[in-house]
């Protein structure tokens, strides 16, 4: 089955003075990517919601570089969906080729937006988490053209 994916486009300002990403700043991408990953979800918006998920854990691991205004395709999938956690994988390529060059595993803890207090997963969101965005793509970059799609 396809994941999610989202494009970006590596700015000047996020890489070092080889022009190479620098490392922090995939935690940043991954952070975007599961934004987006989550605003899809049954139009689940986490900036507006009583509920919110904060950064328990995050283990990133790197292949190879990716460079100044490269375009990086992050697919998001989810991992496990705990009572009240979830882990997320995002694999970061270059547009357009198969070779992985990082990823990431992400836990996340739901809490209450105000009290920031630990809740369970409505079983509304459990379900959506659960299956996932699958064949949805967010494009950032302007990487992917109109002909690339088929509607029907």
């Amino acid at each position: 089955m396809e994941q999610f994916r989202y494009y970006l486009r590596v700015r000047y300002y996020e890489c070092d003075a080889q022009k190479v990403v620098y490392n922090a700043n995939y935690a940043n991408y991954a952070g975007l990517a599961t934004t987006e990953f989550l605003r899809t979800l049954a139009g689940w918006d986490l900036l507006q919601g009583d509920l919110d998920f904060m950064l328990v854990s995050q283990n990133v691991q790197w292949r190879s570089p990716a460079r100044f205004d490269e375009v990086l395709e992050i697919s998001v999938a989810v991992k496990e969906v705990g009572n009240s956690s979830l882990t997320i994988v995002t694999d970061f390529r270059s547009a357009g080729k198969d070779a992985v060059i990082a990823s990431a595993e992400t836990v996340r803890v739901l809490v209450d937006a105000k009290t920031l207090q630990k809740v369970e997963i409505p079983p509304e969101l459990r379900r959506a988490l659960e299956k996932g965005a699958p064949g949805v793509v967010v494009d950032h970059a302007g990487y992917l053209q109109l002909d690339d799609f088929v509607f029907s």
